[in-house]
């Protein structure tokens, strides 16, 4: 079989305006990157938003083993059979990172024949939005540091300073530095960080955004540092917003693309599910609810994680309501669940299926808990045998949830069309009665440990003394009814990655609180979670090349 990016380059793309057109947009709503790719004008929210909404698909997974289980291939997929089926569909898909594309998951186009493309395009700089992101943050940190180096009107302490750098690859050499050194013409020496730039609230605000005007208003509400008096030191105080937003002028703006078959994509801001928010933009999923009779969204990695996070933080955010949950599984994932090595998992091995099928039913019972119906999607492999398969079936069977293989990465749509028509039975029964896990009002003390004792299945939670300390210091600057997004590991349900399946007896230990006042939300550290990946001993970069005539080779 030809290699992912095989495929995708020798796919007959159609021109951007035609599939524009096939979405009820016009070319006047476009603003050109080629051929292939485009960004939605400001105009297209005016002349959608007066439409009913369409029906919300989101498509969430089991705890993965480390290559991932196929969660984007499935999205792509299961628009493409929507389409074959007669269904209006658009997808709308997080952006990649350079990070994992030269580390080791490799891209975040799909795969197979249900991609997205351009995808060496989608996989690198795409339309920008990265760089943007990256440059807005770090012209906030440029403006913090200038203003204590000249003269520190505001009276920040450096020791004090929350908001840190970041770049979007994986670099751990950067985690933890000292800036300002080299003499006083050189700034306030002092301790720094960088963070990936999908873990940064600058993100996390371009995905929550509601339009230009909101994104400047969260960017001014981001808390930088505090003073020597302990008061919170906002970006507005360094007068950074409206530099910020107008970097993140085009940003702002979803980008339209296709996937293999011709299905419409909104692919919108990035942000990773285990450290950050794992949700595509608001403004991309709105406009695929009004241009599109179904939308099909994704949230990154378990449903422990990304779902959650959609439903707590996405959904209550921006008043979405989704109607339908469909639970991406493979055998290889339940197997690795299970207690399988990750070289072994081509192997049969019932035994470990039937271990591990105890991961599938957690996410199930979590789905569950926010009345929304779920489909289980068999994200099918080679290696898959008929008993393994059939074990599954019926025991999805056996707890009264629909389920269907879905063949997409070797078929395309045709290979989802099983799936598509599981969706489509619960979509017209209409039994969605969405409700987040949690109210508001709920201290963030007692949001964290419902998220932790009824999604991840802890004991307890232990919340380290500094963590504690911040906690209350950001209920008492009266945030406390903000949603908590909890930084945790994505191969277990605990914190720990190397409890597989469903652990029992444990505790989910918060490390630390930080607010994320622009974005919304409480971001908690828990376990060993780092903000900053590092590259694998072979990364994907080795492999990847390029050649004389300018064609990218070596992407998965």
């Amino acid at each position: 079989m030809l290699t992912d990016i095989e495929i995708a380059q020798s796919c007959q793309m159609k021109p951007i305006t035609e599939i524009a057109a096939a979405a009820g947009l016009d070319p006047d709503d476009l603003e050109l990157y080629g051929k292939y790719k485009a960004k939605l004008s400001a105009d297209v929210w005016q002349k959608a938003a007066s439409r009913a909404d369409g029906k919300l698909v989101l498509v969430t997974a089991i705890n993965p083993t480390p290559a991932g289980e196929g969660k984007t291939t499935t999205t792509v997929g299961l628009g493409q059979a929507m389409a074959q089926a007669g269904k209006n569909a658009i997808i709308a898909l997080r952006e990649p990172s350079l990070g994992p594309v030269f580390g080791i998951k490799g891209g975040a186009a799909g795969g197979g024949y249900a991609q997205v493309v351009p995808m060496e395009d989608i996989n690198l700089h795409f339309t920008g939005d990265m760089h943007a992101i990256t440059a807005a943050n770090n012209l906030l940190c440029a403006m913090l540091d200038n203003h204590i180096q000249q003269g520190n009107a505001l009276d920040i302490d450096p020791r004090r300073i929350i908001f840190t750098r970041v770049m979007d690859m994986n670099d751990r050499a950067l985690r933890n530095i000292v800036i300002g050194m080299g003499g006083k013409a050189n700034g306030i020496p002092r301790e720094d960080h960088f963070m990936i730039t999908v873990a940064s609230e600058v993100m996390a605000i371009l995905c929550l955004a509601s339009d230009l005007q909101d994104l400047r208003k969260r960017f001014g509400d981001i808390l930088v540092a505090y003073n020597y008096a302990g008061e919170p030191v906002y970006a507005r105080d360094l007068k950074a917003e409206g530099a910020m937003a107008a970097l993140m002028k085009d940003a702002i703006k979803p980008n339209l693309v296709q996937t293999l078959e011709g299905t419409p994509c909104l692919m919108h801001g990035g942000p990773f599910a285990n450290i950050a928010h794992g949700c595509n933009s608001v403004q991309a999923t709105r406009l695929a609810l009004k241009l599109a009779d179904i939308a099909i969204t994704e949230a990154g990695f378990g449903a422990d994680l990304g779902a959650e996070k959609f439903m707590d933080i996405k959904c209550r955010k921006a008043g979405l309501s989704p109607n339908c949950v469909v639970l991406v599984a493979t055998v290889r994932a339940l197997k690795y669940n299970g207690g399988v090595p990750k070289a072994e998992l081509n192997a049969a091995n019932l035994s470990a299926l039937e271990k591990g099928i105890c991961n599938l039913d957690a996410h199930l019972d979590n789905i569950a808990k926010f009345g929304v119906p779920c489909v289980v999607a068999i994200n099918s492999f080679p290696t898959d045998t008929p008993e393994e398969m059939d074990f599954i079936r019926s025991h999805c069977a056996a707890r009264g949830v629909r389920v269907a293989v879905s063949e997409v990465f070797a078929k395309g749509g045709a290979g989802g069309l099983a799936l598509a028509n599981e969706v489509l039975t619960v979509l017209d029964e209409g039994k969605a009665d969405f409700h987040p896990l949690y109210a508001e009002d709920l201290p963030l003390t007692e949001k964290i440990h419902t998220i932790a004792t009824q999604i991840y299945g802890a004991e307890d939670v232990n919340i380290l003394p500094a963590a504690a300390k911040e906690l209350e210091n950001i209920t008492a600057m009266g945030y406390g009814h903000l949603p908590v997004c909890m930084a945790k590991t994505q191969y277990s349900l605990s914190d720990d990655q190397t409890l597989l399946g469903r652990p029992q007896g444990f505790q989910i230990t918060v490390r630390t609180a930080r607010l994320a006042a622009g974005a919304g939300f409480v971001v908690c550290e828990t376990g060993a979670i780092m903000t900053m990946p590092g590259l694998p001993k072979l990364p994907a970069a080795e492999k990847i090349d390029i050649s004389a005539d300018g064609k990218v080779t070596g992407l998965f």
